[in-house]
């Protein structure tokens, strides 16, 4: 995989490493299953959602991408799709707001947590990724600028992938490491409450706009 570092690798680590400090649905959903779950939720939501990328890696490589985005009807069911799980994902948050509840929260010198599943971050984190058709145009339009005609285009494409899973995870994890330490704030019902209605309102925001984004010309 040495071969792969060029002079376009230096290009392509600035770039994900722009759009990973970026704050979006990703970044939210970190935060939020932290939250919600603690450090692990949080690593677990960061890990499953940077697999995602290895999926959208191999689609454009293999130029189902480019099917879904000259094809009207599969890339609004992809569209909705994804704003549907978004919007749900929001009301979520929402209702536990109105709850009134404090967030289950991971205490730092506990010796005794009471955990759920390590299926629901994995399943979260991965499906907000993987349903999200603007890391499918993201993937289709930025990876082609950094493979030469002389690369294996999926071998290339991988190994921008797992550039792009570290440098995203080392961000990700980082804020739900701050989030895991502010564990005794977002215990209490008033901020949770806060916490938890901002985070369903921008998510509910983030499905809604992405349900009116039109197909790319």
């Amino acid at each position: 995989m040495t071969g792969f570092i060029d002079a376009q690798f230096l290009p392509f680590v600035v770039a994900c490493t722009l759009l990973s400090v970026t704050p979006g649905v990703d970044t939210l959903l970190v935060i939020r299953n932290t939250a919600r779950g603690g450090l692990r939720d949080g690593v677990l939501t960061s890990l499953a959602i940077c697999f995602g990328l290895f999926v959208h890696a191999t689609v454009s490589a293999l130029g189902v991408s480019l099917i879904l985005l000259q094809s009207a009807w599969a890339f609004s069911l992809l569209k909705l799709l994804g704003a549907g799980y978004l919007i749900w994902l929001g009301i979520q948050s929402l209702r536990q707001a109105r709850s009134g509840q404090g967030l289950a929260v991971e205490a730092v010198n506990a010796t005794t947590r009471q955990r759920g599943s390590v299926w629901r971050p994995l399943r979260e984190g991965l499906l907000s990724n993987v349903l999200n058709p603007k890391t499918i145009v993201f993937y289709m339009a930025f990876l082609p600028q950094f493979i030469t005609p002389a690369d294996p285009v999926l071998a290339k494409s991988l190994w921008l992938a797992g550039v792009h899973f570290v440098i995203a995870n080392i961000w990700q994890i980082m804020v739900a490491a701050m989030v895991g330490s502010a564990s005794a704030w977002l215990a209490k019902p008033a901020f949770s409450r806060w916490l938890n209605g901002l985070t369903g309102m921008v998510l509910v925001a983030f499905g809604v706009k992405l349900a009116l984004t039109n197909r790319p010309g």
